[in-house]
């Protein structure tokens, strides 16, 4: 009876290892499937029970111990401040009638929201629709009505998907009574200034399978209950978004697990009936843009590099509007009463094609190599677009640009005043190369260090990607990343494949059965970053958050002996699991879809819960996460972090940072640079130990 006693005690016993981790109980699980069979030690932290919230406390505790060790976040928090202090800040967004902008007024509270009557005009507060008990709120976006007589907030409560809506009286400068609740995955499109279209969610927990297939019209002053049914889709789970124009309500569902998509609309003038379908089981590709003066703009992945087409709503007279433009990427395409504007990306460069209103090209301009633009607004009174240009180390720097006459300045303000650059143009590098994938794919990856540091194989080297979902990347401006490259950093962003960046065939190359090219050309660009004396195995860190955060753990088990410090942010460790939580039954397309034997399998050559081993010393691993994240449940990484600490060979720390919030990011200033501290001092600190 003792031994079997010692046995119970070894298995679901509390135990902790040399490098001191909160103790951690195993409830071993089988899992079978497709007759495959492993074993689960942690499923009991998928429970999010008492034992849980004690664990996660616990490893809080020990993170926060280990960064007063390290002593050098507060340093480097001041640092970060001072590099915000000097930054310029982007343009306004217009909508509606009037430009809006979010202002930090508290650095404890997350911005307020300010208007403007003119893109010159002066700030002028808006109420905030946050009390001041609300610690872990905050407003996720907003949204005038046509008229602008009304504005309504989507608010966050902890930091998750589901929000809530409060309406203000624009003319009053007071919120309505009406309050919306339970929205999850849905923007906000109006009627007129009578009401609102949003989708509700039915989830009774957070983290269960998603439930949001029911569109519903709500009208200002009546309360939630009384709100119309407009679109359900329970009854085939499927997955569906909407706009609206002024004539039309239109409704995209996706069918087939995502193969197919279906087409309705519905006069706004007829909400008592039903929305029409229109176009029905085309294939996904198929992806609707605009609607805009009686006719349909949509592209499609005939071409792999992005294409722009129109036709009439009855399917006939289809035009050619854009055609593809070969290693081109067409990344965006805007429509203005007398012009479209087309934003194109090619290695490391941007530019824009301006067109008239008959598709008559007028002119190009490039951008300067590195940067990006995004396009705020565009004002009819002096044919000018607005936007702003950044990189990895310049702050937003904001321009108008005449589309008539092609005159091209910068924009300054009373609220936006020029400003001196941090540093010399010329103090930091950016290039952007290619290397070579293992099956000989050209894989683009950007570059940036300080101008003239030495490529002895030393220097401290953090590689990014994100891989996923077609996403398209673009160079986003940090002062935490300025600190790391002030300090003799590397910084390189592959652009691997699963993303975006070399059109649809690039994100098929890293989909579906096809993920494992994802993590493959994260290896290979360890490995290009070190074979050019970048930087060494021993100075070598990969990131990456959400589908990022997959390629991170993921990189990590394929090759552990390439990196020293591994940092994954609410990041997918166990594949198949994922696929039962929250929005796993919407990404098959992505993923693959565990019912079928074949798409199982191929999760598990990846997924990098199942891929570690008992015999393997990992890196240095940071697993960053949030308890209220209902996109990317929290146990993804609980489990992650729990396996690779109970092990006895693991001699290289593991640690796990939960906070209170979700998948969207706090705006606190405090808190943002906080943690920007946090990750670059704990980044540093192993780099270079």
């Amino acid at each position: 009876m003792k031994y079997l006693f010692l046995f119970t005690l070894l298995c679901t016993g509390f135990f902790a290892n040399a490098q001191n981790y909160p103790a951690t109980k195993k409830t071993p699980t089988a899992v079978t499937k497709h007759g495959i069979s492993y074993v689960d030690d942690y499923t009991w932290l998928e429970l999010q029970d008492k034992d849980a919230a004690t664990w996660v406390d616990a490893q809080n505790k020990l993170f926060a111990s280990h960064l007063e060790e390290i002593n050098t976040q507060k340093a480097i928090t001041k640092k970060i401040k001072e590099y915000d202090a000097g930054s310029s800040y982007a343009l306004p967004v217009k909508r509606e009638k009037y430009y809006y902008i979010m202002v930090r007024m508290n650095p404890g509270k997350p911005p307020q929201l300010h208007y403007m009557d003119k893109p010159d005009g002066a700030l002028k507060p808006l109420p905030n629709p946050l009390s001041d008990d609300d610690s872990k709120a905050f407003v996720i976006n907003y949204y005038p009505s046509v008229n602008s007589a009304y504005l309504a907030f989507s608010i966050s409560p902890n930091g998750g998907d589901k929000h809530d809506v409060k309406f203000l009286d624009m003319k009053k400068n007071r919120f309505e009574d009406d309050v919306l609740t339970g929205i999850k995955y849905s923007g906000i499109r109006w009627k007129n200034d009578e009401g609102i279209f949003y989708k509700h969610n039915i989830n009774k927990t957070a983290f269960a399978a998603d439930s949001t297939y029911q569109l519903y019209y709500h009208v200002i002053g009546k309360p939630q209950k009384e709100d119309k049914l407009i679109f359900d889709s329970s009854a085939a789970n499927s997955h569906f978004s909407f706009g609206v124009n002024d004539e039309y309500l239109f409704i995209t569902e996706e069918i087939n697990n995502g193969n197919n998509k279906n087409y309705y609309r519905l006069h706004l003038d007829s909400l008592s009936g039903s929305p029409v379908r229109f176009i029905s089981n085309v294939e996904a590709d198929f992806d609707f843009k605009y609607y805009y003066k009686g006719r349909f703009y949509y592209s499609t992945q005939q071409y792999d590099w992005g294409e722009f087409r129109s036709r009439n709503l009855d399917g006939t007279d289809e035009k050619v509007v854009i055609p593809q433009f070969y290693n081109q990427l067409l990344t965006s395409t805007l429509l203005f009463s007398d012009f479209v504007v087309c934003k194109y990306k090619t290695p490391g460069k941007y530019h824009l094609s301006v067109y008239d209103k008959d598709i008559h090209f007028i002119r190009k301009y490039d951008l300067p190599p590195g940067m990006d633009c995004k396009v705020y607004f565009y004002n009819e009174e002096n044919n000018c677009l607005y936007m702003s240009l950044s990189s990895y180390t310049l702050s937003p720097q904001n321009y108008t640009l005449n589309l008539q006459t092609g005159e091209f300045k910068p924009f300054y303000s009373a609220t936006f005043k020029p400003k001196p650059t941090l540093f010399p143009l010329d103090h930091f590098e950016s290039k952007t190369v290619t290397y070579k994938s293992r099956d000989g794919k050209d894989v683009p990856i950007t570059i940036v260090h300080k101008k003239g540091l030495a490529m002895d194989g030393n220097n401290p080297t953090l590689l990014k990607a994100y891989g996923g979902f077609g996403r398209i990347s673009t160079p986003a401006y940090d002062t935490g990343l300025l600190y790391f490259l002030e300090q003799g950093g590397v910084f390189a962003y592959a652009e691997v494949r699963g993303g975006g960046e070399k059109g649809l065939k690039w994100h098929a190359g890293g989909q579906g059965r096809s993920k494992i090219n994802a993590i493959n050309d994260v290896v290979d660009a360890a490995e290009f970053l070190i074979a050019e004396r970048y930087t060494s195995p021993a100075r070598l860190a990969f990131t990456g958050a959400s589908h990022g955060g997959l390629l991170a753990t993921g990189a990590m088990t394929q090759r552990p002996e390439l990196f020293k410090v591994i940092i994954s942010e609410m990041g997918v460790t166990d594949v198949p699991s994922a696929m039962q939580y929250t929005v796993g039954n919407y990404h098959k397309d992505e993923f693959g879809d565990t019912a079928v034997k074949e798409d199982y399998e191929s999760m598990l050559t990846y997924s990098p819960y199942q891929k570690i081993k008992e015999d393997v010393n990992y890196p240095v691993t940071l697993l960053i996460t949030g308890e209220n994240d209902d996109r990317v449940p929290p146990f993804q990484s609980y489990k992650f972090a729990a396996k690779l600490q109970n092990r006895t060979v693991q001699k290289n720390p593991v640690y796990i940072k939960t906070s209170g919030s979700g998948h969207n990011k706090s705006p606190n200033y405090d808190e943002r640079t906080k943690n920007a501290a946090e990750f670059y001092s704990f980044l540093l600190y192993h780099l270079m130990k």
